[in-house]
């Protein structure tokens, strides 16, 4: 198993794990009296731009405000930071608090130490959490318990260029609210301008798990129940097949599933539906181009969409006490009004604490300069939390299931025999866990 061969490898070299290790938690300090210095690995330190500059504004806001905590910052990118976090705890070097994506949320809480806030900050995380988005814990949820607070996020959105809907004869105030209607214009635009009508951001090597999940999800289904995978089963196939009629109608794109951002920012694709967290790079290449327009997630029928979250959370890993205290401080800080006024207006994820959005403070006079942001604060009402896998093999069948939407989508073969098949073999893989 490599959580045992994992563990080995810690306890030669030192490293303590929390959790289910079997370790006895540590009770945090009350409050940092003297100096400490706490590592934060953070993979929007890793990216060029808006969300290198955010991060270090909020990391120099906290020291600024919290004198005696000094954070040490480790910057590697998001399909990196996992590994890094691992290597350095072997290396018996401290990992205080981490961000991770939500893939590894139960990978962090069940093999690899992080710590339940329940058990360290209990009313301090209940009055925390007060003005928490509907969900908002739970996104980071396992067992009942909160391993992951909620950072940087996100839901799908349906990007619109607004120009090739005026060159389609389409009106873009009156952007497809369900999947006949994106089926009907995504033929629209390819027939008319010869451009690609439509692409959701659900395939990529990387990401997209959660794009895939919220369509899942937006006609009833789940990609897991407990242990056993339920990708294949009818409302998930029903969900997946829907998008292989968009193919073969035309209406959606055969594009490099890792370059739609590229063909959206190009002026080259009418519908895109992907996260928010690129919204100023794609203003930025709109601007002198196209028209660019935000609408929520598309629906089946009159069903309620179900979108899931993108991002990631943050996650503490310290055992010793004041370095505790210290990590919390800086946890909250991060999920504060004041942190999440930075986060969304510099980067373009979901504010956790939607009252911030009309009060003067903070995003009020943001929002109102740009309205179109509205269509994704209003799917937070409905935000339902990113199913993610256990066990040691967690990554492999995920990375099935994604494979397998992948053939299914754009392959040749009934896209429900192929999830079918996939699920079967990557059943095997979940009974190890």
């Amino acid at each position: 198993m490599l959580r045992r061969q994992f563990l080995t490898l810690a306890l030669s070299t030192g490293l303590l794990l929390a959790g289910p290790a079997g370790i006895a938690h540590a009770e945090m300090a009350e409050k940092v009296t003297e100096p400490v210095t706490i590592s934060f690995y953070n993979y929007n330190l890793a990216s060029a731009g808006l969300g290198r500059e955010a991060t270090l504004e909020l990391i120099a806001a906290f020291e600024e405000a919290n004198p005696m905590i000094k954070v040490e910052a480790i910057g590697a990118p998001s399909n990196e930071i996992l590994s890094r976090v691992q290597a350095d705890m072997v290396a018996g070097q401290d990992v205080d608090v981490a961000q991770l994506v939500f893939r590894d949320l139960i990978y962090a809480a069940q093999e690899l130490g992080a710590q339940p806030l329940e058990d360290l900050a209990g009313e301090e995380l209940v009055e925390h959490a007060k003005g928490f988005v509907p969900n908002g814990l739970s996104l980071g949820e396992v067992d009942g318990k909160t391993y992951g607070l909620a950072y940087v996020f996100s839901t799908p959105i349906m990007f619109i260029n607004r120009t090739l809907f005026e060159q389609a004869g389409l009106d873009p105030n009156q952007p497809p609210r369900t999947w006949d209607d994106v089926k009907i214009a995504g033929k629209a635009i390819a027939e008319k301008t010869g451009k690609h009508g439509f692409f959701p951001g659900a395939y990529g090597p990387t990401d997209g798990t959660f794009v895939y999940q919220s369509i899942v999800m937006s006609n009833g289904g789940k990609v897991r129940d407990g242990n056993t995978l339920t990708f294949a089963e009818k409302d998930q196939a029903d969900a997946v097949a829907m998008l292989r009629d968009l193919v073969d109608s035309g209406a959606h794109a055969r594009i490099d599933v890792a370059s739609p951002v590229d063909t959206f920012q190009s002026g080259n694709l009418g519908m895109f539906l992907y996260t928010t967290a690129v919204l100023s790079r794609l203003e930025d290449s709109a601007r002198d181009n196209f028209e660019l327009g935000l609408a929520p997630m598309p629906s089946f029928g009159d069903k309620p969409t179900a979108p899931t979250n993108s991002g990631s959370a943050v996650f503490m890993f310290s055992q010793d006490p004041v370095k505790q205290r210290a990590a919390w401080e800086l946890m909250k800080f991060l999920t504060s009004d004041e942190a999440y006024t930075v986060i969304t207006s510099k980067i373009g994820y979901l504010p956790l604490r939607p009252g911030i959005v009309d009060d003067p403070r903070y995003l009020k006079d943001w929002i109102a300069e740009n309205p179109k942001y509205r269509a994704n604060l209003q799917q937070l009402e409905r935000l339902t939390p990113n199913i993610a896998f256990g066990g040691p093999n967690y990554r492999q069948v995920e990375n099935m299931m994604k494979d397998a939407v992948n053939e299914a989508v754009f392959g040749k073969e009934d896209p429900r025999e192929v999830l079918r098949k996939a699920q079967e073999q990557a059943q095997a893989l979940m009974s190890t866990n």
